[in-house]
């Protein structure tokens, strides 16, 4: 199973910008035909949070015409720039969506991977929050099926990632939802936006991750002082999560873009990985990797037993 992640789409009105820079939509059509263009299509879409730039009905709208040519299903949460009422009415149709209640909690139950979406806003702030009611809902949800391998997707971040002006607005409440998830060693992951960076931690005996946007990037700022967060036309990207039995949840960035390649991987002569050549054969020069090379990738992929060796 393949689950892709794209988030913090920031879609607009119909022509125009976020913050008065960045043609969001644009972006988010060229991530959607990347993920159409891929030899193996994902089997889900998650979307996750910061779907629109104001929560506007006309922005729903035109990111629901956005997302119209992507032909797996597709499931949206929330984030600190949505608004419920509005996310709710355009895209109640699709069916996952909870018909009531305050929050746009559910959980998909129809894939090989139990999948969770958590709605973290508090309205009117920047902030996320697990309070105690969204708590007691992730319990009982984990507590329904505890040997079904399962994600958790969600806007802000549970945990610190040292990105000082976004952490003061990441999730309140992370510590009482470790606790929780601690308990449940089939949580592969927990999957994030908001921070618009590639992020990775080990949180809760599980990995919790953040997905680069497919818009702008937040500047990767380390610096543990009060400066304001900035962003940056860095590469939009996505990540692809591939689910497996032998591995469990491994997880690739992939940027959106017209880049140069692919080409074969070439070998020079002094690569300290060469075979001693074959009596007869020609000693010395480049070559490309040859077919045993090629099915010691696809080992990998299969019988991760059988691969004594990569040399890519």
């Amino acid at each position: 199973m393949i689950i892709a992640q794209i988030t913090d789409l920031h879609v607009r009105p119909d022509g125009r910008l976020a913050n008065d820079r960045v043609d969001t939509n644009a972006m988010l059509r060229a991530a959607v035909e990347a993920l159409m263009d891929l030899d193996r299509r994902p089997d889900v879409v998650l979307a996750t949070g910061d779907l629109t730039e104001c929560g506007l009905t006309a922005e729903y709208e035109a990111l629901r015409d956005l997302l119209r040519p992507l032909s797996m299903p597709v499931y949206l949460v929330p984030g600190n720039h949505d608004r419920r009422e509005n996310l709710r009415a355009v895209f109640q149709a699709d069916g996952y969506l909870p018909d009531n209640g305050e929050f746009l909690h559910y959980t998909i139950e129809d894939q090989p991977v139990r999948l969770i979406g958590l709605d973290t806003v508090v309205p009117g702030d920047g902030h996320g929050l697990m309070c105690r009611h969204r708590l007691q809902w992730l319990e009982e949800q984990l507590s329904q099926e505890p040997g079904e391998p399962t994600v958790i997707f969600m806007h802000h971040p549970p945990f610190l990632t040292g990105l000082a002006d976004m952490d003061r607005i990441n999730c309140r409440g992370g510590d009482a939802m470790a606790d929780i998830v601690s308990r449940f060693p089939n949580v592969e992951r927990v999957l994030c936006g908001h921070h618009h960076r590639p992020i990775q931690a080990r949180w809760a005996g599980t990995l919790a991750s953040v997905a680069p946007s497919t818009a702008h990037q937040v500047v990767l700022d380390l610096v543990p002082d009060n400066s304001p967060a900035m962003f940056r036309m860095e590469p939009p990207a996505y990540q692809l999560h591939v689910w497996s039995t032998y591995s469990g949840l491994v997880s690739h960035t992939a940027y959106v873009g017209d880049f140069a390649g692919p080409y074969p991987f070439v070998l020079d002569s002094d690569y300290p990985g060469h075979r001693p050549p074959a009596a007869g054969s020609e000693a010395g020069g480049s070559r490309r990797i040859d077919a045993m090379d090629r099915d010691i990738v696809t080992w990998v992929m299969v019988d991760p037993q059988r691969a004594g060796r990569l040399i890519c």
